[in-house]
């Protein structure tokens, strides 16, 4: 079963999201969420499989939101649920470390196709919006800010535990992050994540 949770600030759009989603057997709504506060709170108690996160929130935005979720639930994949279609957010939420971007006003039937496919482990992006060529495969837009802060320090040597130590993070949050990266990457092991990480160096 994939668990879901739903950040946004409308909540007759949770409402008709929650009344489609039922019917799905494989999906559920674990919990909902009107701010990013709120939805740092959600994540922390219950950990969903994956978000649905508005951009524009009150309190704390999708972007920040995001960033944090990524750092404390690595293992949570977050899909930006939004109206914003311009370059600029697109960028921001993939630099932030979002597996997905769809807008709102695309089908329920394409939201249910995100939600399955960021389960996987895969990536999703509505067709309607752009991905600048020049980002779309390297390794600063399909990595987040703290996987390439990782991939710096596996570059210089370090293991695990030394990373764990000092990024103030767990050991199994790091590993967890290098697991993310082989598969973004489409690397085959540790070793190739090594030689990558060592080759990419100068470009983060």
């Amino acid at each position: 079963m994939i668990t879901v949770a739903i950040a946004e600030d409308h909540q007759a759009l949770i409402d008709g999201l929650a009344s489609y989603v039922k019917y799905e057997d494989d999906i559920t709504i674990i919990g909902q969420a009107h701010n990013g506060e709120e939805l740092l709170k959600l994540v922390r108690t219950r950990r969903p499989n994956v978000v649905l996160c508005d951009i524009r929130m009150p309190i704390m935005d999708g972007i920040e939101a995001t960033k944090f979720i990524l750092t404390e639930a690595p293992q949570t994949k977050v899909v930006a649920f939004t109206m914003f279609d311009q370059d600029e957010a697109v960028k921001q939420m993939l630099d932030a470390g979002a597996h997905g971007y769809i807008l709102k006003n695309s089908s329920l039937d394409v939201v249910l196709e995100a939600i399955r496919t960021v389960a996987e482990g895969k990536t999703y992006f509505d067709k309607k919006i752009h991905l600048p060529d020049t980002e779309k495969n390297s390794s600063k837009s399909v990595l987040s800010s703290r996987e390439r802060e990782i991939l710096q320090l596996i570059a210089k040597g370090h293991t695990s535990h030394q990373i764990a130590d000092e990024l103030f993070i767990g050991k199994s949050t790091v590993d967890t992050h290098r697991k993310n990266m082989i598969r973004k990457l489409g690397l085959s092991g540790a070793g190739e994540l090594l030689r990558y990480a060592v080759e990419k160096k100068y470009e983060f």
